[in-house]
């Protein structure tokens, strides 16, 4: 799973980046968060109001500050790979049903 930061280094970001951190820790998730703030790159997404939290390159917070709880079922959502559900829609995959 990708997991991006982008933002300015503000404040509000950087909590968004820490509460990342904390939520990403309490599902026991082995994954780097990558903290954006190269403005340049912050564009090309098309993207223009921050901070964001992108999974697996898609943004699923944009411009306020969920909670951690929040963050966590994102993360969940983000770590299933709903393609592995068999058809008696019972998950193969780690999202309890949640994808």
């Amino acid at each position: 799973m990708k997991i991006q930061i982008l933002g300015s280094g503000c404040p509000t970001c950087k909590k968004l980046y820490e509460l990342t951190q904390k939520a990403v820790k309490e599902l026991n998730l082995n994954e780097k968060i990558e903290y954006i703030t190269d403005i340049s790159k912050i564009i090309e997404t098309g993207i223009m109001s921050g901070p964001v939290l992108m999974i697996n390159n898609k943004p699923v917070v944009v411009g306020h500050l969920p909670s951690v709880e929040n963050i966590k079922n994102l993360l969940a959502k983000g770590n299933c790979n709903s393609e592995t559900k068999n058809s008696e829609n019972s998950p193969s995959c780690n999202c309890k049903d949640r994808c």
